[in-house]
């Protein structure tokens, strides 16, 4: 009788998801076909109750900032991208161990039994299509595309895990079978990911033409314009390790519901502007390109960022004002909010007050290049003064209502308010420098409070006076982070610095110790260096 060990299943299982997963992202880089990993986890992610997603979010979040291993929105992606092929690793290996442990008593059902695995997972992946949406492949080829790869590829193992039982007649055979296969397994892995990745170079981007926006902050515009080159260039110097006044486009921070972006293509995409509207309209991208835009320099943080964190970063956006393009449509007077719809099924509701804010945009373009694809193209939405929760990536659709309904993270328990608190941080100390008679060690960092502006920062030493800290004034806009030095009398040894910020009316930053759930984290940040 053959039989074969349920350890060897479970190795044979896990040889054999590699090349799945090689042919998997091979389809997804070539033709935009579904990858089953990502796919599985953005469905249970959603499928979840919202406290338990919460928690795992905050957790993630909490450890990368412990152990310094950021940025934390780039590590939380590849962390959650390697639980998800993780699962599906587990579940090969599961599937092979129990093909083995069938296997000396109906050896004949292994390619069956197999095969009905691969239905099942085929099954469980046209509900998750159902739900977060289907990859630009479409409904019928992708459906047809897992259907046969998963059939086939639990059909394989169930032979491999038939033709890999003990046989001592035949132990040098199945020895040469197991290498074999073993090397089979490393070579189409190799070529399928090689595949891929050489198809997804060579895959014609496609244009998406200009941005409509000039070069530099000279070029900013309406209520939130940056201020002269010629002021900014008099203010303070920062404080040598502070954080750069605009972020890099390419360690902007990125938090969304998807482990991949959602694949959107200006061909055939429009903007949906319906609901309670005389005209219900659909716009190209190089429809509203063609509008008057607004240009204005802007700070997003996100509402799960911890006292202190990284998921805050500073650009310059261009698009369209919402009430604007609202009034093209002919808005009726009862249409006082906006439901927006995105791409990858994300959701969120747009107050009256936003809504007639001139300064809430129709992002199309970041620090004058078209939004990439991480970062919401074709179109996103900035709001001022609120977490990035509310600014919708991937935009497709504008329903203009009567009454508000709960966003994507209201609806599992975060605030529907999601407005910016006050907050400051330290980002290091400089070196000690003599300016006049004293020695002093510059400190740096940076405050921000929405739309609200900072009108001043103070500093403490040691748990001793809070004294003034030097403010970059004016900021590059009245919607971005200030940056500020403090320039200490420099003394050796251990020391504790702690900040705090008033916001633009005089009032002291939020001081209690919470968490970021439900509407964003507080407290006053400190820092402990010895110099």
């Amino acid at each position: 009788m053959r039989r074969c060990s349920m350890g060897l299943g479970a190795l044979l299982g896990l040889g054999s998801v590699l090349p799945l997963l090689g042919a998997l992202s091979l389809g997804a880089r070539a033709s935009g076909l579904p990858y089953v990993p990502f796919l599985l986890f953005e469905w249970l992610t959603r499928a979840l109750p919202g406290r338990l997603v919460t928690a795992g979010i905050d957790a993630m979040v909490a450890l990368i900032s412990a152990l310094g291993v950021g940025p934390t929105s780039a590590v939380a992606k590849a962390a959650e991208m390697g639980l998800a092929v993780a699962a599906l690793v587990a579940g090969a290996a599961v599937l092979g161990a129990v093909l083995a442990g069938v296997s000396g008593r109906r050896p004949g059902w292994l390619p069956g039994l197999g095969a009905a695995a691969g239905a099942a997972l085929w099954i469980l992946c046209v509900a998750a299509m159902q739900r977060v949406g289907y990859p630009p492949a479409g409904r019928a080829y992708s459906a047809l595309w897992l259907f046969l790869l998963l059939g086939l590829w639990g059909t394989l193992l169930g032979l491999v895990v038939r033709r890999a039982g003990r046989d001592e007649q035949v132990e040098g055979s199945r020895r040469r079978f197991l290498e074999g296969f073993a090397l089979g397994v490393v070579a189409l892995f190799a070529a399928t990911v090689g595949l891929g990745r050489r198809w997804g170079r060579r895959a014609p981007s496609e244009a998406v033409g200009g941005s409509g926006a000039g070069p530099g902050l000279e070029a900013t515009s309406g209520p939130a314009a940056s201020p002269p080159e010629d002021v900014l260039a008099r203010r303070v110097a920062p404080a040598t390790p502070t954080r750069p006044e605009l972020t890099d486009p390419d360690r902007f921070y990125r938090v969304d519901i998807n482990l991949a972006p959602p694949t959107v293509r200006e061909a055939g995409w429009k903007l949906a502007v319906d609901g309670l509207v005389s005209t219900p309209q659909g716009f190209t991208l190089e429809e509203l390109r063609a509008l008057p835009a607004t240009r204005q320099a802007i700070t997003l943080e996100c509402i799960s960022n911890l006292l202190g964190g990284d998921l805050m970063s500073t650009g310059v956006v261009t698009g369209v004002p919402l009430r604007d393009l609202l009034a093209r449509v002919g808005r009726r007077p009862a249409g006082r909010h906006v439901y927006v719809e995105s791409a990858d099924g994300y959701f969120e509701t747009v107050a009256p007050a936003d809504v007639e804010d001139p300064r809430t945009l129709l992002v199309w373009a970041l620090d004058g290049a078209p939004l990439t694809a991480e970062h919401g193209f074709p179109l996103r939405l900035y709001v001022p003064d609120r977490y990035g929760m509310k600014q919708p990536k991937w935009i497709t659709r504008l329903e203009v209502t009567e009454q508000a309904r709960p966003g994507y993270w209201g609806v599992r328990g975060w605030s529907n308010e999601a407005r910016v608190k006050t907050t400051s941080v330290i980002d290091g100390l400089g070196a000690s420098m003599r300016i006049g008679e004293a020695d002093v060690m510059p400190v740096g960092g940076v405050a921000y409070s929405g739309a609200k502006g900072i009108s001043r920062v103070e500093v403490q030493v040691d748990g001793g006076a809070w004294q003034p800290a030097q403010l970059r004034r004016p900021p590059l806009s009245p919607l971005s982070w200030v940056q500020w030095r403090f320039d200490w009398p420099y003394q050796a040894g251990s020391h504790t610095f702690r900040v705090r910020a008033y916001d633009g009316s005089g009032r002291l930053q939020p001081v209690e110790v919470r968490g970021p759930r439900p509407d964003g984290a507080s407290g006053l940040f400190e820092l402990t260096r010895h110099v």
